[in-house]
C-alpha cells in the first residue's frame, strides 16, 4: 500500500457532542457498511454503551473514500477513559475535534486538545449540531477560533445527525492530514495501542505499522514483555475484521496471535517480527495507574471463584483493571479492583451481573494513599482497613488532582464556594467569551463520591469537569470505623481529613440508621477514631405486646411477663447478630 494513499486519524470531544454519530456517518456515505446494516452507534459494540449512549472502548474502522485508505479511531469523551483517546492519538497523524453548537467549548474538549497539541497533530475543527434550535453557531466559532487559532474559513459546520456536511469533513482530512511517515525498507515497527483477548481465537492485537511490515505468519516478538508469538492472522476492520496478507507502513489493521494472555502484550509495546527483526523500541504509553479502589464481593461465599474468574476475563480486554484478593471478616472472600473513576467502576460492576450473573455487594469507594512509617519503611495502602497502627506511622500523603472547570461566569461564585468546601484551592479564573474557565487543585479522596453531581446541581447542569492526578500531599489524615453492635465492621472504615471527621462520622452513622433493618433487640451505630467514639445513634428494637393474653389478675403476673422479655432481649443483645444490606456499604456514594 502506498503510505500516500493512507490517512490516519482519530475523532475526538466532550462527551456527547457527536462523535459516534459523525462516525456512523462517515461509515455511511463511504459505503464501508450499507444502510441495511446501519444501526446507531455502529462502532459502540457493548450493549452498555448503547444504553448509556457514551463510548468506553476505543474503536478503530477502515474506510475507503476517493481511493484513499482512511483509518479512523473512535475515541470515548468521558473523563474516566481519557487514556483510551491518547493511546489513540499516538496511532493517528490528524485529529478532529467535534464541539457542539449549542454547548460550545467544554473541559473535556480543552483537555482533548492539549493531549492533541502535544501529540503534535493535525487539528480540523468541526462544529456539529448546528441545525438544533439551540445551536450559537457564532459564539461556538468563535472559541473554537481563539482556542486554536485557526480562521473561521478552518471550522467546518455540519449536522452528524442529518448527514449536512460530512463529505466535507471526509474532504478536509484528505487534503489536511498529513499521510503516516516510516520507511517500508526499514526493519519491522508496529505500535500496539489496544489488545484484548478472544475465548476463541486468543490474544487480538490492534497496531499501527510505523516501520516495515507485519505478514500472516510471521513469528512476532512483544519487545517490553520479551513474549513470543505467531500472527495467525493480519487484517484491517471495516468495521468487522476482514482478514489479508500483510499490513505495512503507515497501516493500521489487526493481529490475531496465539497469545494467551494480554499482559504478553501490554498496549503501547512494540511488536516487530523474526523475519525483519530491530531492536529500537518506539516511546510506548505511560502505564496506566488507577486512582479509585472499591471491593467486590459476592453475596454467597460459594461464587468467589466464579467472581475471580469473571474478573481475570475482563482484565483481559482493559489494561487499565487491576485488582488482587481481599478478605473481610463480615464480608467473606472477595477481590479489592482498582478504577479509573467511578463511571469505570460502575462498568465494570454492571458488566460482572449481566455477563457472569454475578450478585454483588460493593464497598465504599477509596483512593490510595502513601505511609510513611518511623520504622523508615514506605507503604501504599488502598483500603483504610489496611492502614497500620496509629503508633507506628509518621506521615501519611493523600492524592490530589488537578482539575479544570468551565462554567457560565454566572455560577463562579458557587462554584469556588464549592471547591472550598472539597478542601479545594483556586489556581487560577480566565474567561472564554461568556463562560469562566476555573482552575483549581484539590484531594481526590473528596471528589470521588458526589463532586460531579454538586458541581451540575451548582451550575443547573451547565458546569463540565475534566481532571487530572498531580501529586501526593502530606494531609493530617485519620482513619474512622465504624461499629455495629460493638462489632467493627471493616469494610465500611474511611479515610478522612481531620477537620471532616467528625461530620463524616455523624453522617455516615445516621445514613446507616436508615439502611440497616430494626432488630428484635436495640442496635447500637457507633463511629470511632482510634477507638474513641465520635457518633452515635441507636437502632430501637421491635416491641412485641407480651402481655396481650393477659386478663384482669395481679399486676405482678404482667411485671413478671415484661421482665422476661427484658431478659431475653438483654441476652439477644449479647448474642444476636446484626444481618447487614448490601446498601450499607455504599452510603458514602449517597452522602447529603
Amino acid at each position: 500500500m502506498d503510505q500516500n494513499q493512507i490517512r490516519n486519524f482519530c475523532i475526538i470531544a466532550h462527551i456527547d457532542h457527536g462523535k459516534s454519530t459523525l462516525a456512523d456517518r462517515m461509515l455511511e456515505l463511504t459505503g464501508t457498511v450499507q444502510k441495511r446494516d446501519m444501526k446507531s452507534q455502529l462502532l459502540d459494540s457493548m450493549d452498555l454503551e448503547r444504553e448509556k449512549g457514551i463510548t468506553i472502548k476505543l474503536a478503530p474502522v477502515r474506510m475507503k473514500y476517493k481511493g484513499i485508505d482512511l483509518n479512523l479511531i473512535d475515541t470515548p469523551g468521558h473523563v474516566d477513559f481519557s487514556y483510551e483517546v491518547s493511546r489513540s492519538l499516538q496511532a493517528c497523524e490528524g485529529a478532529i475535534l467535534v464541539v457542539d453548537a449549542s454547548q460550545g467549548i467544554q473541559a473535556q474538549t480543552l483537555a482533548n486538545v492539549y493531549l492533541a497539541l502535544a501529540a503534535d497533530l493535525t487539528i480540523i475543527p468541526v462544529l456539529n449540531k448546528i441545525d438544533l434550535p439551540a445551536a450559537d453557531v457564532p459564539r461556538v466559532s468563535a472559541e473554537i477560533i481563539n482556542l486554536l487559532g485557526c480562521s473561521e474559513d478552518d471550522i467546518l459546520k455540519i449536522s452528524a445527525k442529518t448527514g449536512e456536511g460530512v463529505t466535507d469533513v471526509l474532504d478536509a482530512v484528505i487534503d489536511r492530514v498529513a499521510p503516516p511517515q516510516g520507511d517500508a525498507a526499514q526493519p519491522t515497527r508496529a505500535l500496539i495501542f489496544d489488545s484484548y483477548y478472544d475465548d476463541y481465537r486468543g490474544v487480538i492485537l490492534y497496531i499501527r505499522v510505523v516501520d516495515g511490515s507485519i505478514k500472516k505468519g510471521d513469528t512476532i516478538e512483544m519487545m517490553a514483555t520479551s513474549a513470543n508469538g505467531l500472527a495467525l492472522e493480519v487484517g484491517s476492520l471495516n468495521p468487522v475484521m476482514s482478514p489479508g496478507g500483510e499490513l505495512t507502513t503507515g497501516e493500521i489493521g489487526y493481529v490475531v496471535t496465539n497469545l494467551r494472555t494480554t499482559r504478553d502484550a501490554r498496549v503501547g509495546d512494540t511488536v516487530t517480527t523474526k523475519r525483519s527483526h530491530t531492536d529500537s523500541q518506539l516511546p510506548g504509553y505511560k502505564l496506566v495507574k488507577p486512582f479509585v479502589y472499591a471491593g467486590f464481593f459476592p453475596v454467597s461465599n460459594d461464587d468467589y471463584q466464579d467472581l475471580k474468574d469473571a474478573i481475570e476475563k475482563l482484565s483481559l480486554s482493559d489494561s487499565a483493571l487491576q485488582f488482587e484478593p481481599e478478605n473481610s471478616p463480615v464480608l467473606g472472600f472477595g477481590v479489592r479492583i482498582g478504577f479509573l473513576g467511578l463511571l469505570h467502576m460502575d462498568i465494570i460492576r454492571e458488566r460482572l451481573e449481566r455477563e457472569y450473573d454475578l450478585d454483588l455487594v460493593v464497598t465504599n469507594p477509596s483512593t490510595d494513599y502513601q505511609v510513611s512509617l518511623t520504622a523508615g519503611d514506605d507503604l501504599d495502602i488502598k483500603s483504610a482497613s489496611e492502614l497500620p497502627d496509629v503508633s507506628r506511622v509518621r506521615e501519611i500523603r493523600e492524592p490530589w488532582i488537578k482539575g479544570e472547570i468551565i462554567v457560565p461566569q454566572a455560577y463562579i461564585g458557587a462554584v469556588l464556594q464549592l471547591i472550598i468546601n472539597k478542601r479545594g484551592k483556586q489556581d487560577n479564573l480566565s474567561y472564554i467569551d461568556e463562560r469562566a474557565l476555573i482552575s483549581f487543585e484539590a484531594p481526590l479522596a473528596n471528589l470521588l463520591t458526589d463532586f460531579y453531581d454538586q458541581l451540575k446541581s451548582v451550575t443547573s447542569g451547565y458546569g463540565s469537569f475534566n481532571y487530572e492526578l498531580d501529586t501526593y500531599r502530606p494531609e493530617d489524615l485519620v482513619r474512622v470505623d465504624f461499629y455495629v453492635a460493638g462489632e467493627m465492621i471493616d469494610a465500611l472504615s474511611i479515610m478522612a481529613h481531620r477537620s471532616e471527621s467528625q461530620y463524616l462520622g455523624r453522617s455516615i452513622v445516621d445514613k446507616l440508621k436508615e439502611v440497616i433493618p430494626r432488630q428484635n433487640f436495640q442496635v447500637a451505630l457507633q463511629a470511632a477514631i482510634g477507638g474513641k467514639f465520635i457518633a452515635r445513634a441507636d437502632l430501637s428494637a421491635y416491641r412485641k405486646d407480651v402481655t396481650t393474653g393477659l386478663y384482669g389478675g395481679d399486676v405482678t403476673r404482667k411485671k413478671k411477663v415484661l421482665a422476661k422479655q427484658a431478659k431475653g432481649k438483654k441476652r439477644m443483645k449479647r448474642f444476636g447478630k446484626v444481618d447487614i444490606p448490601s446498601e450499607a456499604f455504599t452510603v458514602m456514594l449517597k452522602r447529603d
